[in-house]
């Protein structure tokens, strides 16, 4: 199994690197020099765009019999990331070069990648283009759409114009800038279990409004867009680790603006308060020290009290992020075509039911030979257009001739094949439900209990009720 995930922010910071050309101009008529200055800024990403390669496809020979270099390493394949409409030349992509982590997935950075000033574009994608070491093309992978913001909204925000606004569930990156300098920038992120603040790597965050009203330790998240002075949780969307419900401050000349509830923007530099603490006090703060996450004590500000002094390291920059997933098994394949564009299959829609029932996929990248299976059996596939299919769905008798006594449903992957093999997995799944039938026992059994025909038969009526259930692994 080949699986990559595309990480990247949904917008740009803009950078302070750039060319500078300087020519002199003398006048005729007044005889005065004057310096014309032209600056062509060069705005990069912040965090990085970045790859990450999983499962153990990566590490096989690109081809059979083909014999590696002696002491060569690493994995199979090469990477080069630049943007849609852009040439293929040196200057405008980046190649990726990969790094085994320790939990095995290969990891690489597109850290110099940037956006010239002049590429007025509102709107783009990544492109990624992967190549076997053996010379064959993997395929060409894009991203989702990326909005460029070149520097923070000064602007209060308001919820009449919500296109800069975070809401709860959204994914958002955290980075700090020491004295504003990039090359101080670290990121929030997850490494062996513990949060760090790392110069290389970045992890992507859902952000959720908490609830501050439950019990200690249980804080179910809530909708709406998130305010400054909400209590918000941070889950790492890899691992599933949990920072503490903190309460989040907007930031100003260093302070933490206690009184200031307008909506969240991107590129807003805030700070995280952990509730609680002494009363006139200045509050604890999520703060980083060189690699440690640690805690900051705030004091308050002896000129207005509605702030805190903070220091840098207790300054964070927010950012939206993105990703998308793409999953492929070449281990049955004959064929040396790439294996994008990869279909991603985005809901399920079921008709009928009983001995007839049609299952329509919604998704991306559909085309004529693609197959819908059920776990390892076939279904009969209809094309209908880029983005729909409409497959039969398999009598259960396909998986297992005992169905019909079993009194638990049974679930099966969903997924896709395309002609030449190649197999790709989805996150979906189809779950039969079990019809009321008793088997019949040995001559002399005694007869099941009338509690437990009773529960049996409602257990049967609900499953009849809805005929077949279909729900997402996530």
């Amino acid at each position: 199994m080949k699986t990559f995930w595309l990480l990247c922010e949904k917008q740009v910071e803009g950078g302070r690197s750039g060319s500078r050309e300087a020519s002199w101009k003398a006048d005729a008529v007044v005889q005065e020099k004057r310096w014309q200055l032209r600056l062509r800024w060069r705005w990069f990403f912040c965090p990085p765009p970045c790859v990450y390669l999983a499962g153990p496809g990566w590490r096989v020979k690109s081809a059979q019999g083909q014999a590696h270099q002696a002491g060569e390493t690493g994995p199979t394949v090469c990477g080069y990331m630049g943007l849609d409409g852009a040439s293929s030349s040196a200057a405008e992509t980046q190649k990726l070069n990969f790094e085994e982590q320790q939990d095995s997935r290969e990891f690489g950075c597109a850290k110099t990648l940037y956006i010239s000033d002049a590429d007025k574009r509102k709107h783009f994608r990544l492109v990624l283009r992967l190549v076997l070491r053996g010379g064959r093309e993997l395929g060409t992978f894009h991203s989702r759409l990326i909005k460029v913001i070149s520097k923070p909204s000064q602007k209060k925000q308001s919820l009449k114009n919500t296109d800069l606004c975070i809401s709860s569930g959204s994914k958002v990156s955290l980075f700090n800038r020491l004295r504003s300098q990039t090359v101080s920038t670290r990121y929030l992120s997850v490494e062996d279990g513990d949060f760090v603040a790392s110069a290389r790597q970045w992890a992507a965050f859902t952000l959720h409004l908490a609830d501050e009203h439950c019990s200690q330790g249980d804080f179910p998240p809530r909708e709406g867009y998130v305010r400054y002075g909400s209590l918000v949780q941070l889950v790492c969307t890899v691992t599933g680790l949990t920072l503490p419900p903190m309460i989040i401050r907007k930031v100003a000349k260093q302070c933490a603006l206690l009184d200031v509830d307008e909506p969240i923007s991107q590129l807003h530099k805030c700070a995280f308060q952990f509730p609680g603490g002494p009363p006139g006090g200045g509050g604890t703060y999520l703060c980083l020290a060189t690699e440690k996450v640690v805690q900051f004590q705030a004091s308050p500000c002896p000129k207005e009290a509605n702030r805190a002094l903070l220091n840098d390291s207790s300054c964070w920059t927010i950012i939206g992020t993105e990703s998308v997933e793409f999953s492929f098994s070449t281990s049955l394949a004959c064929t040396r075509e790439p294996v994008t564009p990869v279909p991603l299959i985005s809901t399920l829609e079921l008709s009928g039911g009983g001995d007839v029932a049609t299952l329509e996929l919604h998704g991306e990248n559909f085309h004529a030979g693609l197959k819908v299976w059920f776990g390892d059996v076939e279904a009969e596939t209809m094309y209908r257009s880029p983005r729909s299919l409409v497959c039969v769905v398999p009598d259960v008798a396909a998986f297992g001739s005992d169905w019909r006594w079993l009194r638990t449903p049974i679930t099966i992957p969903v997924s896709l094949v395309r002609a030449d093999g190649l197999f790709y997995p989805s996150a979906f799944s189809f779950t039969y439900t079990p019809e009321y039938n008793a088997r019949p026992g040995p001559p002399g059994a005694p007869a099941p209990a009338a509690d437990a025909d009773a529960l049996l038969e409602s257990i049967h009526h609900e499953f009849t009720r809805t005929n077949f259930h279909l729900f997402i692994q996530t």
